[in-house]
């Protein structure tokens, strides 16, 4: 079994009179992690539940002190999966943190920014988030060869442990369509998958290069405010995630245009239907892009660093894949496939002589 990284730092904030959530796209590994914490403790102790007992779904939304005291009793913890789904499950939280200060909460949710509103509002200063994303490079770092070949398949923990390429494909298209594309839709009761689908489908043959709002939208024949909002949505389902253009209004540097990373190389590659061996592709410099821009985020997500991120480029096309800012500190990045070691260009490194810049190999 691979151990996830957050384990450990989950326990930490495990505490009494306090809820802990983490949030992550459906099949990322949340409920194995919380059963995993669950056998650390005293089992008599825990509560688990989920969302598809409507009996427990009703006592958890009903919001009466009694009913939630009843609940608890006798238990020290209680696990919660997939809460976005329970009804005033926020409030009733804070109903149970409040009465019994005793008892440690700790829930999942597919959906971040529904349950966070929920939770967050309510248990300010009593409430911690975390964020769980497919398997790391460092999770898996005893396979790393392995890890470096299934760049086109992704590192969801079910397709990265399957034995063969065609369970691997089963498992993608079952992911994409059972799973992100159905939250997506119930995110903000949205109806028209196809259009979902067609988004993501041009984002993800444009990986990697810079796209602008309005010419997404010119693409699938609606307006910018549609596209922005489908693009929100997206991001909070955890599928992709955008970088602006970073800039300090240096001479030539492009100020104002987005690209758009997916999280799991594997997704995007479904998306576009081509799951062709890295031989066989000629997009396997942005699959490598793609893969060490999401590596890096998990990195530091991990670490509970908070940095921001973005990408460079001038109007002559120099330009660095990732540029991180940490405590006004910048760090460069820049990634290839093959044997060549990128290099910040000259004129980042003349104009932010202060900033560190780090190679592929790093």
């Amino acid at each position: 079994m691979i151990t996830r990284t957050l384990t450990k730092t989950l326990l930490t904030y495990l505490k009494p009179g306090h809820v802990l959530a983490l949030f992550g796209a459906r099949r990322t590994g949340k409920t194995v992690i919380m059963q995993t914490i669950i056998k650390t403790l005293d089992e008599e102790k825990v509560l688990m539940l989920n969302d598809e007992d409507m009996d427990v779904a009703s006592v958890l939304s009903s919001q009466r002190q009694e009913t939630l005291t009843n609940l608890v009793a006798g238990f020290e913890y209680l696990f919660i999966d997939e809460a976005q789904n329970i009804p005033n499950i926020g409030a009733s939280l804070k109903l149970l943190v409040d009465t019994q200060p005793d008892v440690s909460v700790f829930v999942t949710g597919s959906a971040s920014f529904a349950l966070r509103n929920q939770i967050g509002e309510p248990l300010t200063g009593r409430s911690t988030f975390f964020y769980l994303y497919p398997f790391s490079i460092s999770e898996v770092i005893n396979g790393l060869l392995p890890a470096m070949q299934q760049l086109p398949a992704g590192m969801y923990p079910q397709v990265y442990l399957a034995e063969n390429l065609n369970e691997k494909l089963r498992l993608l298209e079952s992911i994409k369509n059972g799973y992100l594309l159905k939250d997506v839709l119930q995110l903000d009761n949205l109806k028209d998958s196809l259009f979902i689908f067609n988004l993501l489908r041009y984002i993800a043959l444009q990986i990697g290069n810079d796209i602008s709002y309005s010419q997404l939208a010119s693409n699938l024949n609606t307006t910018v405010k549609t596209v922005q909002r489908y693009l929100d949505i997206l991001e909070k389902a955890f599928i992709i995630f955008r970088l602006q253009a970073f800039s300090r209004n240096l001479r030539k540097e492009i100020s104002k245009s987005t690209r758009f990373i997916f999280w799991d190389n594997g997704i995007r590659n479904a998306i576009i239907s081509n799951f062709s061996p890295a031989e066989n592709r000629d997009d396997m410099g942005k699959l490598c892009e793609n893969f060490c821009i999401s590596e890096r985020m998990k990195k530091q997500s991990y670490a509970e660093t908070f940095s921001s991120f973005y990408f460079w480029r001038t109007y002559d096309q120099q330009e660095i894949d990732l540029i991180e800012e940490t405590n006004q500190k910048i760090t460069a990045f820049g990634f290839k496939w093959g044997d060549k070691i990128a290099k910040a260009p000259r004129a980042f490194s003349e104009g932010y002589p202060d900033a560190t810049s780090k190679p592929s190999t790093e």
